[in-house]
């Protein structure tokens, strides 16, 4: 495994170890003694189906920092830097996500996370706290400002990711993230 820095300050790629042979292949995705810096707690796998894009995605409170890898299919993965004290606060970061190039993402909390599946998908996900409804919250994934280069495809979005706030609205509900 190697890890690699991004200009995001906690925002890591992650190049994995695949092993191919006439039987198949075996990757290695995940190795504590590597990546030294998180306390992962929780796992889940998500699938989705080509063409859908979920979120931006964040909790207010009990904030997630997280380890993105698809097992299978391509997607493309996009997070936004919400820490108001960060020189990358409002910026984006997107990089594409598959199991032939076999890159990870370690995304750091205070970030909003968000993807667009190329094809049908699944995605192991690593979290540091669990999942709490009451504090999720979200921005449009089409915002002008947040200059997100998405993919020229109408994309399949859930009713709720279709009405999330605004990054201005973000900023004037939260003062500090």
């Amino acid at each position: 495994m190697k890890v690699i820095k991004t200009k995001f300050k906690d925002l890591y790629i992650i190049k994995q170890i695949k092993h191919v042979d006439n039987r198949g292949n075996l990757r290695e995705t995940y190795r504590k003694n590597i990546i030294k810096w998180n306390s992962l707690i929780f796992d889940y796998v998500t699938t989705s189906k080509k063409n859908v894009l979920r979120g931006f995605h964040f909790q207010s409170k009990y904030k997630q920092a997280k380890f993105v890898s698809v097992v299978k299919g391509k997607i493309l993965d996009c997070v936004i830097d919400l820490r108001k004290s960060s020189k990358t606060f409002g910026k984006s970061f997107s990089i594409i996500l598959s199991d032939e190039n076999c890159l990870s993402l370690y995304v750091p909390e205070s970030f909003a996370h968000s993807y667009y599946t190329y094809t049908d998908s699944i995605i192991y996900y690593k979290l540091s706290n669990y999942y709490q409804s009451k504090y999720e919250d979200g921005l449009l994934w089409n915002d002008k400002t947040l200059k997100v280069k998405w993919p020229n495809v109408k994309a399949k979005l859930s009713k709720k990711d279709k009405n999330l706030k605004s990054f201005s609205e973000f900023k004037k509900t939260y003062k500090y993230l």
